[in-house]
């Protein structure tokens, strides 16, 4: 069992699995599992994509940000990120002071195939679905990697060995702490 005190972080785009492959890891190492986007809709009572439409992106990450400051203190969480937090400058040294942030990527056709089937991407409501996912992931890229950890591409995998590469890699990385 991993050292409960470490928080795991998922950061990465939209369809690459953070809250699916978060509830499984949480539950692999008896953590708690924590959904900002979750978070969002509760404290503003409304779903994201209403919250796009009526208050726009801008307000949309300001209570992201907010939402991701108040769990700073907590420790042995497994947290979900929505796929832009990453874009408020000061959310990357938040995200990498607060635990162990893996970035979840997959391959730009795999992501299409993942959110096409969700019409509630507030982001995707654009003419061209697919240039906008391109658009995204080429600006986001370098966000996702400044604030990682370790990185794992779920195109191929199943929940279970993504998060086995995780859980591993989390443990192998206590290891080498506890060791130097």
């Amino acid at each position: 069992m991993l050292s409960p005190q470490e928080n795991i972080i998922l950061v990465g785009f939209m369809g690459t699995g953070k809250s699916s492959l978060g509830r499984l890891i949480a539950k692999k190492t008896g953590r708690r599992f924590v959904d900002i986007d979750q978070m969002v809709v509760q404290s503003e009572s409304r779903e994201i994509s209403q919250i796009f439409k009526e208050s726009g992106e801008d307000y949309f990450r300001r209570i992201e940000t907010f939402l991701l400051g108040t769990l700073k203190a907590g420790s042995g969480l497994v947290i979900a990120t929505g796929g832009g937090i990453v874009t408020q400058p000061e959310n990357i040294p938040l995200l990498r002071a607060q635990g162990f942030v893996v970035w979840l990527q997959a391959d730009e056709d795999e992501i299409f195939n993942r959110v096409s089937r969700n019409s509630n991407r507030p982001l995707l409501q654009t003419e061209d679905p697919r240039k906008t996912i391109s658009d995204l992931l080429a600006r986001r890229h370098p966000l996702y990697e400044a604030a990682c950890h370790f990185s794992v591409d779920t195109t191929h995998l199943s929940h279970k060995q993504a998060a086995d590469a995780v859980i591993s890699e989390e443990t192998r990385r206590i290891s080498v702490q506890n060791n130097v």
